[in-house]
């Protein structure tokens, strides 16, 4: 008989398929409920840096996403004007020797259509919107826009920047708009070959108040894909994208190297994301409720770790439900807030700062890590990380 408590994830993003996925894989009777109706191979690129392909390893798709990812050799910055350089970070087989594990790039789609895949399929479930959550009694009762109602044990927000779960914990707070928009469009490689240029497989192009980070998101290299920090005052569509274009991507990086505007040329679709972030959350739990991700620690992408916090702070969760027993869910939550906090926080404010890898650093206090085997701090008697 399983004695193991039931568990709800909301949210199945790429922290919330992590989370299910270990979580199931542990024993645990979990359900993960997702708010859109299916899922669609979004047009995005992502970074999984050696510290997420150890989660991937324990997970069991390590090879898989080997195989289908790109593996450039060096995180390349260049002056976005001269193309100078201006740092070459060792990847490829540095990264496995020193770090323990591959660094890829991939298709984000790719990514989450293989983690998904590992979720038991019964227990995932499709448009379910979360309206209301009681934490009042010895289950959780949530109330779903479809009208139907469930129960759980435990409850994991990974419902993303407008979490639900967080509003519930620390009551309707807007998201921070950065500042800051990205734009984000993939290239056919095909198209490249007509330039005598050098698209690299991983590369940043950097001026002083924007930047254009470019790779590859497959591994036969068929698909580049671009995503940009560019500062806009405002962010007043209401909506989490719009469409862009070539016209305003070349008035964006004017000037820049003509590595650049081929890469403009050849774009036949690019969207524009406003970046939101909050300031670091002094609640992470309360009670059966428990939050992880951008639910907690929404960040800008430019490190490239705002998915890998969410999938490092999942592992660390059901490593923690573990080392203190599920039944002692609240001294669990402590305890996987304690090991996250330091770590997303100051994620958070480099990302801010966006100034990594921007010069030659040894980037071992991210890629080096593993939350299964890091040392466990423990937490204070004031609740507060150690």
């Amino acid at each position: 008989m399983n004695n193991k408590p039931t568990i709800a994830v909301i949210g199945a993003g790429l922290g919330g398929a992590a989370a299910g996925a270990l979580l199931q894989q542990a024993g645990y009777p979990t359900k993960v409920y997702e708010q859109a109706p299916a899922f669609a191979r979004l047009g995005a690129g992502i970074h999984l840096g050696p510290n997420v392909m150890k989660v991937m390893r324990r997970i069991g798709i390590e090879e898989k996403l080997n195989a289908m990812g790109s593996h450039p050799d060096y995180w390349f910055s260049r002056n976005g004007m001269t193309g100078e350089y201006q740092s070459r970070i060792p990847l490829g087989e540095f990264a496995r020797e020193n770090y323990g594990a591959a660094y890829i790039t991939v298709h984000r789609g790719d990514l989450h259509e293989l983690m998904v895949s590992t979720l038991d399929q019964d227990n995932l479930h499709f448009d379910k919107r979360l309206v209301d959550v009681d934490d009042s009694g010895d289950k959780v009762v949530m109330t779903f826009a479809d009208g139907s109602i469930e129960e759980a044990d435990l409850v994991i927000g990974a419902d993303g920047v407008n979490s639900r779960l967080r509003e519930k914990l620390l009551g309707p707070e807007a998201p921070i708009y950065s500042g800051w928009v990205a734009h984000r469009a993939i290239i056919s490689a095909e198209k490249l070959k007509a330039y005598d240029l050098d698209f690299e497989a991983c590369v940043k192009w950097w001026s002083e108040d924007r930047h254009m980070m470019v790779y590859f998101v497959t591994g036969d290299e068929k698909e580049y894909y671009y995503v940009t920090g560019v500062p806009e005052p405002d962010w007043n569509h209401g909506t989490s994208f719009v469409d862009s274009s070539r016209e305003e991507m070349r008035k964006a990086f004017e000037g820049y190297h003509p590595t650049v505007q081929a890469l403009i040329d050849c774009t036949e679709s690019v969207t524009k994301w406003p970046l939101l972030e909050r300031n670091p959350l002094p609640l992470w739990h309360e009670n059966r409720l428990v939050l992880l991700g951008d639910a907690c620690h929404p960040m800008k992408p430019h490190m490239a770790q705002g998915a890998a916090m969410a999938i490092e702070d999942a592992a660390m969760l059901v490593r923690c439900l573990e080392e203190v027993g599920a039944e002692n869910y609240q001294q669990a939550f402590e305890l996987y807030r304690t090991n996250r906090f330091e770590r997303a926080s100051r994620v958070q404010q480099v990302s801010h700062d966006n100034t990594w890898l921007r010069e030659d650093e040894d980037p071992a206090w991210v890629f080096a890590y593993d939350p299964f085997e890091v040392p466990l701090k423990q937490p204070t008697s004031q609740g507060s990380p150690a």
